[in-house]
């Protein structure tokens, strides 16, 4: 169905899109890049010139910015981050829309191997006669989360051009970092003062999100012994040896991702490298619930204490980091923020639908932090990877959701 939304919906996700915004774990700067403030103080820019109320770049790398309240209701805020993984390439994105997409596969000009189907992908087969945008093949195309970007723009934008319905203050935050679990400052809970909030950053239209993955990150590090190999009989320890070792002596036929699905938690190498003399492997660890967080916690622990007492000459350390939480510890003591979305998304013609994220967001930190703050979904397909996709309609969806949320919110 076309919607009055789509065109400022496609030409913002085209725009946002073409933006290199990739955030950086191995950077102690906040924002972990300067290149995230380009989209920040284009957003910024947009804000002042649509007319919204205390347009702001914060200190530490967060757009905020209000749309005023012309009744009485509670002041709702909304959030998407600007920042696009860092675990595929992001740099230099053409973005391509198929408008009217006939079902068929789709290919891509820098990526002449690469297939995008309804065979795989039987999600893309629904949305036949909408318009789909992709990248090119090269590059991800950063839906996740310049669609939720797009998404609270387009939405801003219309109540600001329309005194006439009524609404309590809406707050708008547009993050850094989010991918690397460094979005939420500690200062942005007062800052946002909010009653509660949104993130824009799910997929499929009519999830409405109250529970994500509790989430840790770990970083073994090897010390090994250097020596030329050519002398090393006796006295090398090599490194990098012992880093696939630990990968190895990990469980790999239940706990991955790949061998893993609906609430069941897992461990995930994303980073490995190094020399013989030192090397790293960076992991994240995934569960919905503590305990099982603290057994994989605990697991890679014993993993390296095995393995270090194999090899005495060795130095193996490994540090865990807590990173965020499951939100809905918190949000199941008071689910006036979900039922508000889940009421707000019938409003729209579609059935919501709850499912624990396999992830995490910007909200399961904020909630942690004191400001209750569910997810809602955006259509971002197949994220992190060249495939992603999303259908302009169902942005479109996620639009009419938030200001029939918005309205509802003052009955």
């Amino acid at each position: 169905m076309r919607t009055p939304f789509d065109a400022a919906l496609q030409e913002r996700m085209m725009r946002y899109a073409a933006i290199d915004s990739q955030s950086d774990e191995t950077s102690d700067t906040q924002p972990s890049t300067a290149i995230q403030l380009d989209m920040s103080r284009m957003l910024v820019a947009e804000l002042e010139r649509m007319g919204a109320a205390d347009v702001v770049l914060t200190d530490y790398g967060v757009v905020l910015a209000t749309v005023p309240g012309t009744a009485t209701g509670p002041t709702i805020g909304f959030c998407s981050h600007v920042d696009t993984a860092p675990a595929y390439d992001a740099t230099g994105v053409k973005p391509r829309v198929h408008p009217e997409y006939d079902g068929a596969a789709i290919t891509f000009p820098d990526a002449p191997d690469l297939v995008l189907s309804p065979e795989t992908v039987p999600y893309l087969g629904e949305k036949i006669g909408c318009d789909i945008v992709t990248a090119s093949g090269a590059t991800l195309l950063g839906a996740d989360d310049k669609a939720g970007i797009a998404i609270i723009m387009t939405m801003a934008e219309h109540l600001l051009a329309s005194p006439d319905i009524a609404r309590g203050p809406v707050r708008l935050a547009f993050t850094p970092d989010e991918e690397i679990g460094r979005g939420v400052d500690p200062r942005l809970p007062a800052d946002f003062a909010v009653d509660f909030a949104y993130t824009l950053d799910g997929s499929k239209p009519g999830e409405i999100e109250y529970e994500s993955f509790s989430a840790d990150g770990a970083e073994v590090t090897i010390e090994g012994v250097a020596i030329h190999p050519g002398l090393a009989t006796g006295k090398l320890v090599n490194a990098l040896h012992l880093a696939a070792k630990v990968v190895e002596m990990l469980p790999q036929a239940t706990m991955t991702p790949e061998t893993t699905s609906g609430r069941e938690g897992f461990w995930h190498v994303y980073e490995m490298g190094g020399t013989a003399a030192r090397a790293t492997v960076k992991l994240i660890l995934r569960d919905f619930e503590m305990d099982g967080l603290e057994a994989k916690g605990a697991m890679l622990r014993a993993v390296c204490d095995a393995l270090a007492a194999t090899e005495p000459r060795a130095r193996i350390d490994c540090a865990i980091r807590p990173q965020y939480r499951n939100m809905r510890y918190w949000l199941e003591k008071d689910m006036t923020p979900v039922e508000l979305a889940r009421d707000a998304c019938r409003d729209v013609g579609l059935e919501p639908v709850s499912v624990a994220i396999r992830g995490g967001t910007d909200g399961s930190r904020l909630t942690e932090m004191g400001v209750p703050c569910p997810n809602i979904f955006t259509g971002q397909q197949e994220i992190h990877g060249p495939l992603e996709w999303i259908a302009v309609q169902d942005m479109a969806l996620a639009t009419r959701l938030c200001l029939a949320l918005v309205e509802r919110a003052t009955r």
